[in-house]
């Protein structure tokens, strides 16, 4: 019965549709699409205020970075758009790295939610 589990196992993450980890291409896309969205989202009405998130955005050089500058830019969105705004905005943007992050870098539940 021990020489079973193994294969229980491997089906079930075959089921799970487990893919790994994503491809350079599929990253480097999603890092292009994501630094554009997170521009716009500054652009509009902050970069004359806020030029050394943008230009931190701009330059960023992988996923992670970008994902450790979401809290920079809620706070500049807030601050021109209103907080309710930031937060639906940033959403968004949240929603655009699932699945392109390791395992620990994920958002948390938010109790206000």
């Amino acid at each position: 019965m021990r020489w079973f589990k193994p294969n229980i196992r491997s089906s079930l993450h075959g089921l799970l549709g487990n893919p790994g980890p994503p491809s350079d291409s599929v990253l480097d896309r999603a890092t292009d699409d994501i630094r554009e969205s997170m521009l716009a989202l500054i652009a509009r009405r902050g970069a004359a205020q806020y030029p050394g998130l943008l230009r931190r955005i701009r330059y960023a050089e992988d996923l992670q970075s970008l994902w450790y500058l979401r809290g920079d830019l809620m706070a500049a969105v807030a601050a021109t758009r209103g907080e309710t705004v930031a937060r639906d905005k940033i959403a968004a943007i949240t929603e655009q790295f699932q699945g392109l992050l390791p395992g620990g870098l994920g958002s948390r539940p938010s109790p206000l939610a």
